[in-house]
């Protein structure tokens, strides 16, 4: 997916995080008469805190709190050292059993929740969003949410009505995945001791697991201060880039476990240091903790390495012990209510919110509409905590907690169920419009009622706005661009492929969708197509790109990679895009950087055909559409997206061999640039052309490239 240059990073939301479901003590006891340590109410206060400020900060501020990394921290160090107690005390190392009791605690009210949010969507969400709400219900029952969040590059950022309602459970995902981790690494391991030494101890020491925890933080920092450079949409939702945040706690844990019976006892056990300190200490991670998300933009900064910030932040915290002023404060009756709510609070502020925007149609909530979403949530975490989260911890079959997981299996059936079966409907008319390479000019002329004065009667838009966003180019469909990770040069070849005139599509996605027109220019006219694609990646060669708020190196390598390619190849013509919209203000430009490609390129002998790009949405325009916006309502005024002249006819004048394609009059008219035009869908996301109506922009585009090439005259 390419991430638009106008609203880089606006996918999603800020930041938001899974509660810690174990601050109180893991319900997972060790067997009877073992010692097990205080609980930790200050902690809990903290969980308290952690999510009053994910909720303010995700309904007014749009900044990331550092909550999530608060709660990521205190999984690993309560979690963890529940698992140690169980391993050294010798019970059972059966990891099914624990598994059960986590799906126990966290299953109930996510699928609940996951039953409300499907259940509303069908009432206040426009039918093009099911597909995508489907993909992520179905992973959310399944808990690997986070992946179906980073391969679709929904960024956070700050609520909006197009923001799924589900975006937040990436960390409820995260979460889960490392108590299977966990699990896996303290169980196994100790199952591994008992196993070679039956007369010795029954785990590994303390000291060791310390040490295994840290060098997995390490790693995992490492690869997360790499991705924060690399691709920021996908390092955020990464677990591997999210493991150091819990792995850190699970290592605090693990040393408090070797100075004493549990990390979790008074502050008598704490590493000896005096009051005074461990109240400073308590007092600044405190305050860094509440005043993080003011100062650090953890949007574009987290997993990396300011996530430091609120990670050592908590760790001061369960350092300073139980016995400060500021546990104390946490320790009180309202903290420790809040913490007591956390999780389900923070599962359902987030598709309260969503929904409110979406029903209202404003872009961010007010302050009466804020306090009434907060006031919703709290009364809808209070009813989960009695009515789900209290039944299903009993030990016993009761009637309560056989009643809420009979309701907790209908639930995880029917969405997922109704999600799958959503989605096979859209598949199959995806296969349809994608097997359908044609289009009829009678009734869906297209572009050519623009170009060439085509009028017919309205009829049924082509493709349907459910299968719009999968009517995609042919290099997508085969494999045929590289990814944000990919270096590698990919190169196919379409066309004629077996002519000696060859014009080379190379850039970006925007370059990518005039494949579907070139490919049909090329059977027809006698030359072939050969692509070097990247997505996110227009060629670049002495200023660094942007992905979205982020440095983009892999696409200076590939570029650099891509014109030693196209020198030795000399090909007739290298196709690219030769302007960007501004970010800022209206219009569209040509970058200076652009311009020295083409004089690289031109330097090589080779002669460029510079298209200018079509115009940027802000928003999906099938949900528009869906949502009862006409064509021209849910376009874009000619103004606000174009130049009055094509800004790359400059470089016309002032290079020898480049020229300048300009196809705006083929998708806006004199003021409006519309998203449907001839019965044909114009966009298949914000900003990408639907392979259907590129087809009928062929005509416009041959007769501008046999104008620039001589090749041929007329379309």
């Amino acid at each position: 997916m390419h991430v638009p240059h106008s609203r880089a990073g606006t996918d999603s939301v800020a930041d938001t995080s899974a509660p810690v479901v174990a601050a109180q003590g893991d319900a997972d006891s060790p067997p009877s008469g073992t010692h097990r340590p205080p609980q930790r109410r200050d902690l809990n206060g903290l969980r308290g805190v952690a999510i009053a400020l994910v909720v303010v900060f995700h309904i007014w501020m749009g900044r990331v709190s550092g909550g999530v990394d608060v709660f990521l921290t205190l999984s690993g160090f309560f979690f963890t050292a529940s698992l140690l107690r169980s391993a050294e005390a010798g019970a059972s190392l059966n990891p099914f059993t624990r598994i059960t009791r986590v799906l126990r605690r966290l299953g109930p009210p996510l699928l609940i929740t996951l039953l409300a949010v499907a259940v509303a969507s069908v009432f206040l969400l426009p039918r093009t969003r099911w597909a995508d709400l489907g993909d992520q219900l179905v992973s959310g029952v399944f808990y690997y949410v986070n992946w179906q969040l980073a391969t679709t590059a929904n960024d956070y950022l700050a609520a909006d009505p197009s923001v799924s309602p589900l975006q937040h459970l990436w960390s409820v995902a995260v979460q889960f995945q490392f108590y299977l981790l966990a699990i896996a690494v303290v169980f196994g391991l100790a199952w591994i001791r008992r196993t070679v030494r039956p007369d010795g101890l029954r785990s590994l020491r303390p000291q060791t697991f310390a040490a295994i925890f840290a060098v997995i933080a390490v790693v995992s920092f490492v690869y997360a201060a790499d991705g924060v450079q690399r691709h920021q949409a996908w390092n955020y939702y990464d677990t591997g880039a999210r493991l150091w945040e819990i792995m850190l706690g699970a290592a605090v844990a693990a040393v408090f476990a070797a100075r004493s019976h549990g990390p979790t006892e008074t502050s008598s056990r704490y590493p000896r240091s005096s009051s005074t300190v461990r109240s400073v200490l308590a007092v600044v991670g405190m305050t860094v903790i509440v005043g993080c998300g003011f100062v650090v933009d953890g949007v574009t900064a987290f997993p990396g390495p300011l996530a430091l910030v609120p990670v050592l932040a908590t760790i001061a915290l369960i350092v300073a012990g139980s016995e400060t002023a500021v546990a104390a404060t946490l320790s009180n009756r309202f903290f420790a209510w809040v913490g007591s709510i956390a999780f389900p609070l923070y599962l359902w502020h987030w598709p309260l919110l969503i929904f409110y925007l979406s029903a209202t149609g404003r872009p961010h909530a007010d302050v009466l509409g804020g306090l009434g979403i907060i006031g919703a949530s709290v009364a809808l975490a209070w009813l989960t905590v009695r009515l789900v989260e209290r039944p299903t911890q009993s030990s016993t079959f009761t009637p309560g907690r056989i009643a809420v997981t009979a309701t907790a299996t209908i639930a995880a059936v029917a969405v997922t169920a109704g999600s799958v079966g959503w989605n096979v409907y859209i598949d199959r008319s995806i296969t349809a419009v994608q097997a359908d390479g044609s289009v009829d000019e009678l009734t869906h002329p297209g572009a050519l009622e623009l170009t060439d004065g085509i009028r017919v009667e309205p009829a049924d838009i082509s493709p349907p706005l459910y299968s719009a966003p999968e009517d995609l180019p042919v290099t997508t469909l085969e494999g045929c661009i590289a990814d944000f990770e990919t270096r590698d040069a990919i190169c196919c070849t379409y066309g004629d492929v077996d002519s000696d005139r060859t014009i080379v599509l190379a850039g970006s996605s925007h370059a990518e969708h005039w494949v579907t027109a070139l490919d049909t220019l090329g059977l027809r006219h006698g030359f072939k197509v050969v692509t070097f694609l990247k997505m996110g990646c227009p060629l670049s060669t002495d200023t660094m790109p942007m992905l979205g708020p982020n440095e983009y190196p892999d696409c200076l390598d590939w570029t650099q990679t891509v014109l030693a390619d196209v020198a030795a190849m000399q090909p007739d013509y290298v196709f690219t895009t030769a302007t960007r919209p501004r970010e800022d203000v209206p219009g569209d430009y040509t970058p200076n950087w652009y311009a020295s490609v083409w004089q690289q390129l031109i330097g090589d002998g080779v002669g460029i055909l510079g298209v200018r790009d079509t115009p940027w949405l802000a928003y999906r325009a099938i949900d528009c559409l869906a949502d009862g916006g006409t064509a021209a309502s849910c376009g874009i005024p000619r103004d606000e997206a174009l130049d009055p002249v094509n800004p790359a006819l400059a470089s016309s004048f002032q290079l020898p061999g480049f020229s300048a394609l300009d196809l705006s009059d083929a998708v806006c008219d004199d003021t409006v640039c519309r998203v449907e035009q001839g019965n044909v869908l114009i966009y298949r996301d914000e900003h990408h052309l639907t392979a259907t109506y590129v087809r009928t922009l062929t005509t416009e585009l041959g007769r501008q490239i046999g104008s620039a090439t001589g090749w041929w005259a007329g379309p």
